[in-house]
């Protein structure tokens, strides 16, 4: 199956990372932006201007769509309000959008694993608030929720200072050093998409996504597999969890006070120590086929974290 896909983030990582591989497997993309980039990603790619508030930009994006990709997101916001303007209400907007098109089957909404732990975070509470409307409203579209686990890759700007940390032998370590947490290269959700889109019937329901590592890594995993990875030792440092959570509190009132979006937050900090993230790959593998090739090892060793 190809034909067109609207697609929202696709300035952003995972949206960015998909455009290529979307055009390389014959689909027409169009694509929602705020700002048209100077220079096109792709040759098959048509940008709408707009944002998620904007319904006239969304009719023009999902107009004769097959599929809707929607990867936009917030991650950083100083209240609830922020998070659900974005998450729960764009996204409400843009699934009414695409049920008026008669053309379109299928909707991908792309929420995260922290959804499964919505009293962590705002940002955990509105991508599960979301994931209910979205289930709630979806009617006839095929509605499938992919929730990945801390996604990285070439172009992620999130997780690249951990990597950057490893390469200088020290790992900064948030929490308990035995928590369990997973991980997934960004080439590998790109192939899971992908799949997805050739899936017939569609692929409904809601997924998890991770690099296939069944027990997941704690933080002395990760710090010994980048020692033998390069060669030397790699030492955990233990951020003081005092002065961690004063730092978070002192930003988001600095946030609130200056008017800027925080990423550090005590809800952040309350998703970096929880202590299980793990999660389970069989209900995707089942239902697409889909296995992921790159775990943490590979990543480091082929230079492919970033």
């Amino acid at each position: 199956m190809a034909g067109v896909v609207a697609l929202t983030g696709a300035t952003g990582f995972i949206g960015g990372a998909l455009c290529q591989p979307l055009a390389q497997a014959g689909w027409r993309i169009r694509a929602l932006v705020r700002r048209a980039p100077d220079i096109a990603l792709a040759s098959r790619i048509e940008w709408v201007r707009g944002d998620l508030d904007d319904v006239a930009a969304l009719r023009r994006l999902v107009a004769n769509a097959d599929a809707v990709i929607h990867c936009a997101g917030a991650v950083r916001g100083r209240s609830l309000e922020d998070f659900d303007r974005v998450n729960v209400h764009g996204s409400e907007r843009l699934l009414h959008t695409a049920r008026a098109e008669l053309r379109c089957t299928r909707f991908l909404f792309m929420s995260s694993l922290a959804a499964r732990e919505p009293t962590l975070s705002w940002y955990a509470a509105s991508k599960h608030h979301a994931e209910e409307v979205l289930r709630q409203q979806s009617g006839a579209l095929a509605l499938t929720i992919f929730r990945p686990t801390a996604v990285y890759g070439p172009g992620d700007r999130e997780l690249s200072p951990l990597f950057r940390f490893l390469r200088r032998g020290l790992l900064p370590v948030p929490g308990n050093q035995h928590a369990r947490l997973t991980l997934l290269h960004v080439h590998d959700l790109v192939t899971a998409i992908l799949r997805w889109l050739d899936s017939s019937p569609p692929a409904a329901g809601t997924f998890e996504l991770h690099d296939g590592r069944a027990d997941g890594y704690s933080w002395q995993t990760i710090a010994a597999i980048a020692a033998r990875v390069q060669g030397r030792p790699v030492r955990l440092l233990n951020l003081p969890r005092t002065g961690l959570t004063l730092a978070a509190a002192v930003n988001l009132r600095l946030a609130r006070w200056l008017r800027y979006q925080p990423m550090l937050t005590p809800g952040k900090l309350r998703e970096l120590r929880h202590p299980d993230w793990i999660c389970d790959n069989s209900a995707l593998a089942a239902a697409l086929g889909w296995r992921p090739r790159i775990d943490f090892e590979r990543a480091m060793r082929e230079g492919l974290s970033g």
